[in-house]
């Protein structure tokens, strides 16, 4: 991930990275304080986000969607942008940010910046995923201690530019 946007970087000629937790949740409630981006309830999840629906056989899926994609991520932009324009902020894969992992949110930067104290062979992971029940795709919705290493298909990043 970090040799991906080292080259994102070289090719532009601009620097990208991981947004910290703080940044990742303001751009996914999108100027809100509901449950989601687009409110509390969890039936619009249907027209923004990739969770667990009808076509899988989990327990927890949400049962008033079937958005066609099953067991596996959606092509980027596939689910309505939220009020920001940004598209697959709830669902589709959980996205890792940059700080480190803390058992809750609880004395973290007050500044929006990367929480780098605690346990950084861990990071943390926020959105959900189409794995994912419809609580787990919530704005606030965080799950942490996932490794630095490996890979996983419900797993994935969103960079951000910095401007300084």
């Amino acid at each position: 991930m970090q040799a991906y946007i080292d080259w994102l970087s070289r090719q532009t000629g601009k620097r990208y990275r991981l947004l910290s937790e703080a940044e990742w949740e303001y751009a996914a409630r999108a100027g809100t304080s509901t449950k989601y981006s687009f409110g509390n309830s969890e039936g619009g999840l249907c027209v923004y986000g990739n969770g667990a629906d009808q076509s899988t056989n989990f327990n927890w899926r949400n049962k008033s969607c079937n958005d066609g994609y099953g067991n596996r991520t959606a092509p980027a932009g596939s689910f309505k942008a939220n009020r920001f324009g940004l598209h697959d902020m709830h669902g589709n894969v959980w996205e890792w940010v940059d700080d480190c992992n803390n058992e809750n949110y609880d004395g973290a930067p007050t500044n929006g910046g990367v929480w780098s104290s605690g346990d950084c062979s861990r990071r943390v992971l926020r959105g959900g995923s189409w794995y994912s029940k419809p609580g787990y795709m919530r704005s606030a919705a965080r799950y942490g201690g996932h490794f630095t290493g490996g890979r996983i298909n419900f797993v994935g990043f969103r960079v951000a530019r910095s401007f300084f």
